[in-house]
Parts: C-alpha cells; structure tokens; sequence
C-alpha cells in the first residue's frame, strides 16, 4: 500500500538546519519520509542520515572522498543537487544549503512545481526577482524556514501576497547580536571568538559573523520584500535583546500582531513541514512568560553596523547590487574568519564593492552569475590592509 508519508528533500542535511529538520522527522515518522538528502564535504555525517533514514538518493557537492557514501553512488556536485531532485520525486524540497548553490535546486523544484522549504537566504537576495516571479506564475509555494519570515508567515495568517491586506508595516526584530550597544570605536579590535559567539542562538559560523555585524537582519529584509511583496519602506528593524518576539505586523488601524515563542528553530521548521496543519509540540515547554518578565526595544545602530544599510540601499538599488552585496559578504565573512580581515573590514570590503559594481538588470541567471563572479573575485584580490572610502550615515 502507498504511503500518505510527505516526500522530503533535504537539501544542506548536515547543517544546523538539515539537522533540525531530521530531528522533526524523527518525532513524526508517521508524517515525513526522507528520500533526498545533501551535504557538502561531510561525507561520513551524509552516509549516517543516508542510512538511518533509508535514503538512496544523496549528493555530495564538495570534492572530497565519499567513503562509505560511496556505495550508494552519490551524485556530484552543484549540479547533482538539481538531478537529486529529478530523481528522488519529493512533495517538498528543504533547502538549507549554504550560499549561491541553493539558487538552481530551487528554481528545478519551482520548474516542478514542487513546495519549498526555504532556509537559504542567498536564494532571494541574489535573484529574488526571478525566483518569485517564477514561483508565482506556475503557484509553487515558497514557505519560511528562518524564525522572523515564518512569523511573518503564521502574522499574515499563510498569506503570500501582504499587497492584498491593509499592512502598515512589517517590523523584523534583531537580537542586536554579541557586540548589541558598542559604538564603532569600541568594535575595531574585535575578535574571531567574540563575533562567534553569539547571545541568543546556536547556528554556523557564517550566520553568526552576519548576525554580529547585521548583515543577517539585512538579509532578512530583502527577504522580506520577496517573499511578502512589501516595499522595503514598510520593512523595519527593531532589536529586541530577548527574542521572545520574532516578527510583528501593524495593520493600517495601528493594530498589532506577534508571533512568539522559544527560541528554538525546531519550531518553525515544524510548522513549516506540516503547514496548513499543525504539530502538536511535545518536545518544549511553553514559553514562560512570568520568567520572561520584561520585553525591551531599542533601534539598530546603523554607524555601527552599516551593513544594515547596505542592504537596505541594494534592494533600493535593484538590479545585481544584491547579488554583489552576497557575494561580497560570503568572501568578507571567510577572509575575517581565516584571519585575512578586522572584522570592520567586513562592512568595508562590502561597501567598496558595492561603490565599485556596474549593475546590470537580473532578470536571468546568467547576468545573475556573472554579478557574483565579479564581487567575488573584487573582494578576493582587494589587499587587506588598502584604505577604504566606506560611507557613514
């Protein structure tokens, strides 16, 4: 007999979010079946997950050995991520890798018209504009995983399109991150293990070098403005310390809606897996709010971490300034995490980047690419110590 078990596809499987996504189909095998899975380089990790869950479709797209992967002859590659797809005919594609390559799966399984799970955010800021349009014509949803856009999502009751509804406002809500309330003075000396570590939430190493700097919270705005259809006017940021609250919307009545919870991303990824149906959540007690006691806000400090405004000011921009804006920040982030960089030259090698870029319309991955090739190879060859013109607000 077949069976009614939703069909995933877990792209980015070893990751903090792969992992997670696994842990809510162990709680709910009788809902979810993996049949897909990817890595980049841990092989042995993939072979583990390949086996506990009795997948024979994986693909491994760093070069490494495949070790015991091999026996299940895993494809290769960026490109193996799209035929993974083809092969293992899923009901919804997780995409949680890291960077650019999340970009073609998602447009195959959009091709396929088949629902996303989307955790990367490279895919929307580097070719928003194509993926939604693509999506909205054949009607292949696109559901959040990350914690602020699925509050929005759970805000906005499923709705896609936030056009159809009388919104204000959509507010984001930022931790503030490990250097929240330190001027730019006090953020030259900076350190790889203090940007590491971060107050609020355990996740990879790059997401958390952009959640320190901001560049995260930029993101998530244009994100936001993709995933929503909201001019990136009525897209605010708040920092709230004790990311109880993690997104609100704020109707043209001044009415407001908030989505809280634990800080945990089991939980959005639950609701996201199952959606329009709800988990039963037996793993996390409540949210307490008596010992949370108190809920503060404060605004982002934009010379401190200009990133924030960058952001904002390439999707303005449109066109391959937030391809740019990625790409440099990918290369930003490794060569500050491997020594090559001050953290301040995070934001710098960004704006020299961003002043340097001649835009061209993104409407195909083409333009798209070459955009990326370009930043990434400007922020390679930009010597560590050159002065920079960074801009201040």
């Amino acid at each position: 007999m077949a069976s009614n078990r939703k069909r995933l596809c877990v792209l980015g499987s070893t990751g903090s979010i792969g992992e997670t996504t696994l842990a809510v189909v162990r709680d709910y095998a009788d809902r979810f079946q993996v049949v897909g899975l990817s890595a980049h380089a841990a092989a042995d990790a993939l072979a583990v997950q390949a086996r506990e869950f009795g997948v024979e479709h994986v693909c491994l797209t760093g070069n490494g050995n495949g070790g015991e992967l091999e026996a299940l002859r895993p494809l290769r590659g960026e490109a193996g991520l799209v035929e993974l797809i083809d092969r293992c005919e899923p009901d919804m594609v997780v995409v949680a890798t890291v960077g650019a390559a999340g970009l073609p799966p998602t447009l195959r399984a959009i091709e396929r018209r088949i629902p996303i799970a989307l955790a990367n955010k490279e895919v929307l800021v580097t070719a928003g504009d194509l993926v939604m349009r693509r999506a909205r014509r054949l009607d292949v949803p696109i559901l959040p995983i990350d914690s602020e856009h699925n509050a929005i999502f759970q805000c906005l009751g499923g709705v896609s399109d936030a056009r159809r509804l009388p919104l204000r406002r959509i507010i984001l809500t930022a931790s503030g991150g490990p250097f929240r309330g330190r001027n730019r003075a006090e953020l030259s000396g900076v350190t790889r293990e203090e940007a590491l570590n971060h107050p609020t939430w355990n996740m990879g190493r790059k997401i958390t070098i952009d959640s320190a700097t901001l560049m995260n919270k930029g993101f998530e705005v244009i994100e936001v403005h993709h995933l929503f259809g909201v001019e990136t006017a009525r897209i605010e940021v708040i920092i709230h310390p004790q990311s109880v609250i993690h997104s609100l919307i704020e109707y043209h009545d001044g009415s407001m809606l908030a989505q809280m919870g634990v800080t945990n991303m089991y939980l959005p990824i639950a609701n996201v897996l199952a959606y329009p149906e709800r988990l039963e959540n037996a793993r996390f007690a409540p949210l307490d709010l008596a010992a949370v006691a108190t809920l503060t806000f404060e605004a982002p400090d934009l010379h401190a971490f200009p990133c924030l405004r960058y952001a904002y000011e390439a999707v303005e921009a449109g066109q391959t300034y937030p391809t740019v804006l990625n790409a440099a920040n990918e290369i930003a982030v490794r060569r500050f995490l491997e020594g090559e960089i001050a953290y301040l030259g995070i934001p710098a090698l960004i704006d020299a980047a961003l002043q340097a870029h001649r835009p061209e319309p993104a409407d195909e991955l083409e333009a798209i690419a070459e955009a990326d090739r370009w930043a990434r190879a400007y922020c390679e060859s930009r010597a560590p110590m050159e002065p920079t013109a960074e801009r201040m607000p």
